[in-house]
């Protein structure tokens, strides 16, 4: 019986252990530099790709970096080791920040409304 649950204990620990570190929420899309941003570029649009584990982020100047989840916080922060910097992004993945004091806010895309046609009937 003893064997069986340390067996059952070392599989779960094995399990637990191989969890994906990858962030929560999907970060691709397009932001605008909202603070602090470089060249006083406020309002320039910046762009992050995430496929899996990998985020690519091109920045408000064009630069590119790619990115990671830290180690140390995986679901909220990510770790750009071109810079060596990291970065907290919001639970719903609407805003970035940097160490740096740098702010990406994401575009939200247009909202299209359609009416529906008047129909008007005689008597």
């Amino acid at each position: 019986m003893r064997r069986i649950s340390l067996m059952i204990g070392i599989a779960a620990a094995c399990v637990a252990g191989s969890a994906s570190a990858r962030p929560l929420v999907n970060l691709t899309g397009t932001y605008t530099c909202v603070q602090g941003c470089r060249n006083g570029m406020i309002g320039a649009p910046a762009f992050v790709t995430q496929n899996g584990d990998e985020v690519n982020l091109t920045t408000e100047t064009g630069q590119s970096f790619e990115a990671w989840p830290d180690w140390n916080a995986p679901n909220r922060r990510l770790w750009i080791d071109a810079r060596d910097e990291s970065a907290v992004y919001s639970p719903d993945g609407m805003q970035i920040q940097f160490d740096d004091g740098r702010v990406w806010q994401r575009e939200l895309p247009p909202v299209i409304v359609q009416r529906a046609p008047v129909v008007y009937e005689g008597r």
